[in-house]
């Protein structure tokens, strides 16, 4: 048995897997976010460790013996927050989320310290990024700053507790800025440049590597911990997309069109993402952005109504674009246009819109925002002929439709691509014990269902998608 703990945004999943790969249970506990500020976002790391505590109190429930048979665990979860720990490892403020603009005159700052920035990371500096978050912290709470003896992103402080260790596996640590993404190793020009060294970063590891047993009290039932992945690179790991072209969209609370590759494809300057993926020698190219799945939650929360029944009258397929339009800038947007000031818009409304076409516009809004990831991934050679979907988005078939026609290729759906990062992470877990080959681990699933562009429709979205684009309006 191999587990996986995947500590995303709003809920902690914690995901149990036999040896022949399939899931025998799952639970999760939901989590909150603080908004103290317009424009900040944090989470307090006790409410983590309480989460996955009680998640994995309610999975013993009711799976103790195959608990009790765990060789591995691996870890997964949401990317890029700050996590500053004083000499004892207690946090001395609430962790800033990957979703934070705060930053943004930071960003402008750290690039001017460190002109090989976008050279070494593969990446433009952008407040959702790891180092200019702390750039803030010393500007604006220099007492702080000065007290942080570590810092981590958040399973690596779930990671920390656990196992007693400071560890960080390379593609997470590929969203903080620090890291070296050609060497897979921490940049000491990076790390001064924000005034840090490496006495304050975890030790790295490869995500398929083990990384550290469980602490005495634990270790008895769960042996070993892998190095684990970031959200979308264990994404990857759960769906088999480790080799070139294995294209696929993470449709979460955040969203994302990534592409691994064997060589560095960086364009920062289009805000195409360079990570290091989960196993060794390959990296992924994303363009991504910072509101997916979360929209159609807002737009439900404002409504008062379920996603579920808002999604039932639209159907399966779309029979032309809504009338209406929506930028899903809710929390600002990375690629192409990093903008943390930037917000949503719902566009032509008339007294003959009604629901539909604004729940439609919602879907819509985001599949746009994605062709504007297709598209800078294009300018580096990256060209997306099909695309898998993973993420709860993945369970509406309307929206994978709306997907394949405003990207104009077939787009796959899987039985559990809801589950697909703590899949992964489980699998890492599983190659952290077992070290067998990674491609006799990391198979591809049965594809369940895969929705094909309509001519007459995608032309339709294709024409659409210029006057989308004019939308944007940057408010700096």
């Amino acid at each position: 048995m191999y587990l996986d703990i995947d500590l995303g945004t709003s809920a902690v999943k914690i995901v149990l897997v036999d040896d022949a790969q399939r899931v025998v249970a799952s639970r999760s506990r939901s989590l909150t976010v603080s908004s103290p500020r317009p424009g900040h976002c944090e989470q307090d790391p006790a409410q983590w460790i309480e989460a996955t505590f009680a998640t994995l109190d309610a999975l013993k429930a009711d799976h103790a013996r195959e608990l009790a048979e765990v060789e591995g665990i691996g870890l997964s979860g949401q990317m890029h927050g700050a996590t500053l720990l004083d000499a004892s490892h207690r946090p001395l403020r609430p962790c800033i989320l990957w979703n934070d603009g705060r930053s943004f005159a930071e960003c402008a700052e750290l690039e001017r310290r460190w002109p090989a920035l976008r050279t070494t990371t593969g990446n433009k500096a952008m407040p959702g990024f790891t180092a200019p978050k702390l750039l803030w912290v010393a500007r604006h709470e220099p007492e702080i700053f000065a007290a942080t003896k570590l810092v981590l992103q958040p399973k690596a402080y779930l990671r920390l507790v656990l196992t007693g260790e400071a560890i960080e596996d390379v593609s997470d640590a590929s969203g903080s800025l620090w890291l070296d993404v050609s060497s897979r190793d921490w940049s000491d020009e990076g790390l001064a440049a924000t005034a840090l060294s490496r006495r304050q970063m975890p030790r790295l590891v490869e995500g398929c590597a083990p990384a550290a047993r469980l602490r005495s009290e634990l270790a008895q039932r769960w042996p070993m911990i892998a190095g684990g992945a970031g959200d979308n690179p264990a994404g990857a790991i759960g769906i088999g997309a480790i080799n070139p072209g294995a294209a696929f969209i993470s449709l979460g609370t955040s969203g994302a069109l990534l592409v691994p590759t064997e060589t560095i494809a960086a364009n920062p300057e289009r805000v195409v993402h360079t990570f290091c993926h989960a196993v060794p020698d390959r990296w992924i190219q994303a363009g991504a952005i910072l509101s997916a799945a979360s929209c159609l939650a807002w737009i439900a929360r404002l409504l008062g109504i379920p996603e579920t029944e808002l999604l039932a009258p639209l159907g399966l397929r779309p029979r032309a674009p809504s009338p209406v339009s929506f930028l899903p800038y809710l929390s600002g947007e990375r690629t192409p246009h990093d903008d943390p000031d930037v917000r949503g818009m719902l566009d032509g409304i008339s007294h003959a819109t009604d629901r539909d076409a604004i729940v439609q516009a919602v879907l819509e809004g985001v599949a746009f925002a994605l062709a504007d990831c297709r598209d800078v991934l294009a300018e580096t050679g990256l060209v997306i002929a099909e695309a898998d979907v993973i993420g709860g988005g993945s369970r509406s078939r309307f929206w994978l439709s709306v997907l394949a026609n405003v990207l104009n290729v077939p787009v796959h759906r899987f039985a559990d691509g809801e589950t697909g990062a703590a899949f992964g992470a489980a699998r890492l877990g599983r190659l952290a014990v077992t070290g067998e080959a990674i491609d006799a681990v990391c198979t591809a699933p049965q594809r369940v269902e895969t929705f094909e562009p309509d001519g007459a429709l995608a032309q339709a979205y294709a024409e659409r998608l210029p006057q989308w684009r004019r939308l944007y309006r940057p408010r700096r």
